[in-house]
């Protein structure tokens, strides 16, 4: 077996559709039970404590004990970012679910990712910053930066741009929607700007569900905010 890192275990412990489902439900950013994931993901407790052993030893959940009850997240930013990056190439390749209710055009529309917005609202925020030159790809790595003018317009939405420098994490990625097939912005950016829509109660999220709803005064802020014409 050759060197380098071994993939074909994380692709092992991702391709596994309990699994998968588990992961999906846990782009939410919230902590959730055993039991709440193996309803997620339509298997018996004792599959799903399997499992949730698993990817923890594999390094893709964490877990906290609190009472009586353990709680799991991802590992991290990075794994949520190789998820939203595979569900994008499945949905560009046509690998696609079928949909299965109403809420379906609400999770196009707008839904949290983990830490950042995803859906329609992020790819038009993420439309509007390349539009206005407010993004130029880096030397790093082809990834993305902030110009000047982008770093003054952040500032001046209150987004401290110094505590994020400070961050292991990207400070800008472009990651493929899976719903829209086009880039919505992930990295610490894209996490402090949902976070400053939070702040400014401009969204709500539904209960148990990664779906956002947007509110008036919140569309027309980001229109002002984030213009695509």
């Amino acid at each position: 077996m050759k060197s380098g890192p071994d993939i074909a275990r994380i692709g092992a412990l991702i391709g596994d559709p309990a699994r998968a489902n588990i992961l999906i439900a846990l782009l939410s950013g919230k902590a959730l039970t055993a039991t709440e994931l193996a309803t997620e993901a339509g298997i018996t407790g004792q599959t799903a404590s399997s499992h949730l052993k698993k990817m923890t030893e594999g390094g893709l959940l964490a877990q906290a004990k609190q009472g009586r009850h353990r709680y799991f997240t991802l590992a991290g930013s990075e794994v949520a970012s190789v998820l939203e990056s595979i569900m994008g190439l499945a949905a560009s390749k046509g690998h696609l679910r079928t949909r299965t209710g109403p809420k379906d055009p609400a999770m196009r529309a707008a839904r949290v990712c983990y830490d950042h917005l995803a859906g329609d609202m992020a790819v038009r925020i993420f439309d509007s910053l390349q539009l206005r030159s407010f993004l130029t790809v880096s030397s790093d790595k082809g990834g993305l930066g902030l110009t000047d003018s982008g770093k003054d317009f952040m500032l001046g939405f209150g987004i401290n741009l110094d505590a994020l420098a400070g961050s292991r994490r990207p400070l800008c990625r472009a990651c493929l929607d899976w719903s829209e097939r086009r880039n919505h912005l992930a990295g610490s950016l894209g996490a402090a700007i949902l976070k400053r829509f939070q702040e400014e109660q401009w969204l709500r999220r539904e209960p148990k569900s990664r779906v956002i709803h947007i509110s008036p005064n919140g569309e027309l802020a980001m229109q002002k905010l984030f213009p695509t014409d």
